[in-house]
């Protein structure tokens, strides 16, 4: 009988294979870096938004010429536009914002109209809470200064300067406007490519990382949009100076997930410490309104994006913002939704596979 010796492997070749493949990707990696911000953020809007370009592409007689311009000039106006304007305003401002950080230290915050207290439910706990603050102003605004300087610091040095902003989201029109033109042949590289990798888990990754980012994109964005505009329109009708440097810090704060009322609350005290007792009374409970809408609208329109745990997602776009900076909040729920599914997927796969027990013995 004649046996077939297996070949032995050329080590030296497959390792310098690997070493090659590996050259590739670091120089690849190391060539577009300086692109990565604006291609990121450019994949996370088309992903984001896709739905809403078929439909202009349907509602204009299916040009997509028309329907990537259309898109574009909307996503210009929306979204690029007053994103890099609320940057560049508190980059601008950030020796007024520390000045008056500093400046709320020596305020003495006035006591509260008598009838807030009658106010059922409500009433006594802001009471105590109002008169607590009025105890503790020394100690807390020293306590909080010096997180609220880290906190800005922070901020500059992920947002750079205006002028690299403003080149990096010239960059992310290009590239958007690209992606939304030739989106079905990006679409099935990435699916083709994820299957490639895990099968058809690898390619059900894939939609869920399309799936989240529409989510976050709705849910973060969306519900920061909204409690920055209510909240500007409350500030501007109270009378409250520098309405447009912060509702521009207030959209920062609601997308970083620490809410408005780092914002409305100083600025109720302003009212009051103004002797704008009626205004300072109106504005504090439309900041009770806008700072509690989220808790209803966040995990709405996230739901509508993807069905995932409303905790992964937080975790995720916290995580993500410390970690990669402002297009952290995509790449973070994104990382931890595919690693939740693969996982859950895996687990099933345990669940389903029969276990085979032991033959008995004769």
């Amino acid at each position: 009988m004649t046996t077939h010796k297996l070949p032995t492997p050329d080590l030296t070749r497959i390792t310098l294979q690997v070493l090659w493949i590996g050259i590739l990707i670091v120089a690849s990696f190391w060539i577009m870096r300086p692109l990565l911000p604006s291609l990121i953020w450019a994949a996370m809007i088309v992903a984001a938004t896709w739905p809403f370009m078929l439909k202009m592409e349907t509602l204009l007689w299916g040009k997509r010429g028309l329907a990537v311009a259309a898109m574009t000039i909307a996503i210009l106006l929306l979204f690029i536009i007053p994103f890099s304007l609320a940057i560049a305003v508190i980059i601008e401002n950030a020796d007024n914002i520390t000045a008056w950080v500093k400046a709320l230290e020596t305020k003495v915050i006035p006591p509260l109209p008598g009838w807030v207290t009658g106010v059922p439910v409500v009433g006594p706990k802001l009471a105590a809470a109002w008169e607590s603050a009025m105890t503790g102003t020394a100690s807390v605004s020293a306590r909080l200064a010096p997180y609220a300087g880290k906190l800005l610091n922070w901020f500059l040095s992920q947002a750079g300067s205006v002028g690299v902003i403003a080149l990096q989201f010239i960059l992310t029109i290009i590239i958007t406007a690209i992606f939304y033109s030739h989106g079905e042949t990006a679409s099935t590289g990435v699916i083709r490519f994820a299957r490639r990798l895990g099968g058809n888990h690898g390619e059900e990754a894939a939609v869920l990382a399309a799936k989240t980012v529409r989510g976050v994109a709705l849910g973060v964005v969306g519900t920061a949009i909204i409690q920055a505009l209510l909240s500007g329109i409350g500030m501007a009708i109270a009378g409250v100076p520098a309405v447009g440097v912060l509702t521009a810090v207030v959209f920062i704060l609601c997308i970083a997930q620490l809410g408005p009322g780092l914002v409305l609350i100083p600025a109720v005290i302003w009212l009051f410490y103004s002797d704008q007792t009626a205004w300072g009374t109106i504005l504090l409970v439309w900041s009770l309104f806008v700072g509690t809408i989220d808790n209803v609208l966040r995990p709405v329109l996230i739901r509508k994006g993807a069905d995932l745990p409303l905790l992964l997602i937080f975790a995720g776009v916290i995580g993500g913002l410390i970690t990669f900076g402002i297009a952290g909040l995509f790449i973070g729920p994104v990382v931890l939704a595919i690693t939740y599914r693969l996982l859950a997927a895996w687990l099933e796969d345990v669940e389903a596979s029969p276990v085979q027990e032991p033959a008995e013995k004769n």
